[in-house]
């Protein structure tokens, strides 16, 4: 079964922006759309790109536009957020021919009922059957994978998809994932909820993301994760962190363990350091 795509509040690439898209992954232009291309598109893009919230943390300006993400991402050598990384993804899938929906989803509806909604963007991706490509997450799937009820294993992780209330599908992280479930229909797109609920996650004191920072990324093995000062890496069968001591460990630690250009590193630490004291007071 397949459905139309929805392209409302996508974005269209031009033929440079997608060169230089692909050409930021190291990757070239496939020659069929197929699960073959799609799952390598997938894991570059998530070996390419960092997952991060600085914007919400620091309350530097954002967008749920694609075109957005790509000036942020791919020109300004930046993360982003499920709303960034599955917006770009998303485009650079349609202009390369792929057949690609935008779905409303819910991380932790189990838990925070449907006031979620809107708070995740996820892909459908049309194929010879459908596809959940999945790279907003930052620590769950590294490949695309049927979007069909059952469990999946990835490099050594579990996660699944199981039937929630309402006639939602819900993804289950793995063990150690950041965000433990989100909820989506295959054929649900909402973009207004979706821009109602990103200003609500920049600006609300109440936010997961305003007073807490989440930097992540995929490795070749697992994944690695800066909340506020504690650094995490983690792999099926190992885990370890270590604290940023200091404005210039955070700045060493963005370039050369996310390989994201932050500017004002200095100021994020000084956010780290005020919130660190405020919860020892």
């Amino acid at each position: 079964m397949t459905h139309a795509p929805s392209n409302e509040n996508g974005m269209t690439m031009t033929a440079a922006q997608l060169d230089a898209y692909l050409a930021r992954m190291g990757v070239e232009r496939p020659a069929s759309t197929d699960i073959h291309s799609l799952s390598k598109l997938h894991r570059a893009h998530l070996m390419t790109f960092t997952w991060e919230a600085l914007d919400a943390f620091m309350g530097w300006p954002s967008s749920v536009a694609p075109a957005s993400a790509f000036s942020k991402m791919v020109e300004g050598r930046r993360g982003g957020w499920c709303y960034e990384m599955n917006g770009l993804f998303g485009a650079a899938l349609a202009a390369l021919g792929f057949r690609v929906a935008r779905l409303c989803g819910g991380v932790n509806r189990e838990m925070l009922g449907d006031i979620a909604i809107g708070n995740h963007l996820t892909l459908r991706v049309d194929l010879d059957r459908p596809y959940l490509a999945e790279v907003g997450v930052a620590d769950a799937i590294f490949e695309p994978v049927p979007l069909a009820v059952g469990p999946i294993s990835q490099r050594g992780f579990d996660f699944s998809i199981m039937p929630a209330e309402g006639g939602w599908l819900r993804f289950n992280n793995h063990a150690r994932g950041i965000a433990k479930s989100f909820d989506f229909r295959p054929d649900h797109s909402d973009e207004a909820a979706m821009v109602a609920t990103h200003g609500w996650l920049m600006r609300d004191p109440g936010s997961p993301f305003t007073n807490a920072l989440a930097v992540l990324r995929h490795t070749a093995d697992g994944y690695v994760a800066l909340q506020n000062d504690v650094l995490r890496r983690v792999t099926a069968g190992s885990f370890s962190e270590e604290r940023i001591t200091s404005a210039d460990h955070l700045a060493d630690t963005f370039k050369t363990v996310f390989d994201i250009d932050v500017p004002r590193s200095g100021s994020v630490w000084e956010k780290i350091q005020a919130i660190g004291r405020d919860k020892a007071a």
